[in-house]
C-alpha cells in the first residue's frame, strides 16, 4: 500500500472517530428513554468513545460542570494524526 493510500485510510478512520466524539457530546446533552432506537445508537457510541476519553478524564476533571476532555481528546487525535502523516512522508 502506498503512502497516500495509507494517508487517506488513516484520515477517514481519524475524521470518522472525531465525529464519534462530536455526536457523544451532543447527546449527552439530552434525556434519551431506554429502549429507544436513539439510546440503544448513544450506548453503541459510548462504549466506542468512553475509552478514550477516560484517558484524559483522570488529568482534566471537570470545570463548573464542564467536562474539557472531550476538546483536549480532539485536540490530541489531530495531533496524532499529523504526526502520522509527518512520519508517513518522510519514509516516502
Amino acid at each position: 500500500m502506498d503512502s497516500y493510500r495509507l494517508i487517506n485510510l488513516i484520515s477517514a478512520l481519524v475524521n470518522f472517530y472525531e465525529w464519534l466524539v462530536i455526536i457523544w457530546c451532543f447527546m449527552s446533552w439530552f434525556p434519551l428513554r431506554e429502549g429507544s432506537l436513539m439510546y440503544d445508537v448513544a450506548v453503541v457510541i459510548d462504549r466506542i468513545v468512553s475509552p478514550y476519553m477516560n484517558l484524559f478524564r483522570r488529568f482534566i476533571p471537570p470545570l463548573g460542570g464542564m467536562d474539557f476532555s472531550p476538546i483536549v481528546g480532539l485536540f490530541v487525535l489531530s495531533f496524532g494524526e499529523r504526526l502520522i502523516f509527518r512520519l508517513l512522508l518522510g519514509m516516502a
